[in-house]
C-alpha cells in the first residue's frame, strides 16, 4: 500500500509527529498529510546537542503541507517533559478535534566513548528518545482507549538492535523504545490500538557526523547519502494507514503482534502491523 496513491486514506484523522521539522520526521509528516491526515508538526528547532537556535523548521514543514492542500500546525512542546507532552496532545485535540496517530520520531545525540561519557550525556539522550516516546504515547493513550482506535509508530534504530561505537546512551534509548513499543502493543490491543517500531536509516543531520576520512569510509558515506529521508518516510506512513483503516499489510498472525523491521523505504511481505 502506498499512501501517496491513496490521498484520502487518512481523511479526518489527526497525527502528531515529533521531531518533524527535518529529515525522516518531515518526510513522515508530509506523507501523512498527502494521505489526508491533519498533522501537528512538533519540533523544538534545537541543535543536535539540544541547544536553542533561531531556526524554525516546523514552520517550513507546515507551509509545505499547506501548499499541497493539507492541514497542519506548529507545536514546540519539549517532549522530554511529561506535562509538555500532555499539552502537545491537547493541542492536537483542540486544533483538530481528536487524535488518531502518534509518531515518536524526535531525537538528539551526545556521542562519547563509554569511559568518557558523562551522566548528563547519558540522561539527555534517554530523556528525549525513550522518556519522550513514553511521555507522548502515554498522553495519547486515554484518548485512544476512549475512542477504541489509534496507532503508534516509534523510531528505534539498528544502533539499538546491534550496537554502535560511542553511542551507549543512544543504543540504550533505542533498544528501550523497541521494548516500549512491544509493551504498548500487548497492553493496548484489546482497545483496538496498534503499536509498531521501525528501525530506519536515512542520510540526515543525525548521521552526517559519520567519519569519511579514509577511502573506504568515503565510499560508504557516498552510498549512505543516497538513502534520503523521502525514501524512508513512506514505510512508517504505510504502517499507520494500514493500522488506522484496519487494513492488513501482509499475512499477520494477529492484529496486535508488534514487529521491528529495518526499513530502506520499501515494505516487505514479512512486515505486519
Amino acid at each position: 500500500m502506498n499512501t501517496q496513491g491513496s490521498t484520502h486514506l487518512l481523511a479526518d484523522k489527526v497525527a502528531v509527529v515529533t521531531g518533524a521539522g527535518r529529515g525522516v520526521g518531515r518526510g513522515i509528516a508530509l506523507d501523512l498529510a498527502r494521505a489526508g491526515a491533519a498533522v501537528v508538526v512538533n519540533d523544538l528547532g534545537s541543535s543536535l546537542a539540544g541547544a536553542a537556535t533561531n531556526e524554525s523548521p516546523a514552520e517550513s514543514v507546515v507551509r509545505e503541507i499547506e501548499s499541497i492542500g493539507g492541514r497542519a500546525i506548529v507545536d514546540r512542546s519539549d517532549i522530554s517533559s511529561f506535562t509538555a507532552a500532555d499539552a502537545l496532545i491537547d493541542t492536537a485535540r483542540r486544533s483538530f478535534g481528536r487524535i488518531d496517530i502518534v509518531v515518536n520520531n524526535a531525537g538528539n545525540l551526545r556521542d562519547a566513548i563509554f569511559h568518557r561519557m558523562t551522566e548528563d550525556e547519558f540522561d539527555a539522550v534517554i530523556a528525549v528518545h525513550l522518556k519522550g516516546s513514553f511521555n507522548v504515547s502515554r498522553a495519547a493513550a486515554p484518548h485512544f482507549r476512549q475512542q477504541g482506535s489509534g496507532a503508534y509508530v516509534h523510531m528505534t534504530s539498528t544502533s539499538g538492535l546491534v550496537g554502535g561505537f560511542g553511542q551507549a546512551n543512544y543504543c540504550a534509548a533505542k533498544l528501550g523504545i523497541a521494548g516500549l513499543s512491544k509493551a504498548i502493543a500487548l497492553d493496548m490491543h484489546k482497545f483496538g490500538i496498534r503499536s509498531n517500531a521501525v528501525a530506519p536509516f536515512a542520510w540526515t543531520r543525525m548521521v552526517s557526523s559519520i567519519p569519511d576520512e579514509t577511502p573506504e569510509q568515503k565510499r560508504r558515506v557516498e552510498g549512505l547519502k543516497k538513502l534520503i529521508p523521502e525514501k524512508i518516510a513512506p514505510s512508517p506512513a504505510n504502517f499507520l494507514a494500514c493500522a488506522i483503516t484496519k487494513f492488513t499489510c501482509s499475512h499477520s498472525p494477529g492484529p496486535y503482534v508488534p514487529r521491528i523491521p529495518p526499513t530502506d523505504g520499501h515494505l516487505r511481505p514479512s512486515l505486519t502491523v
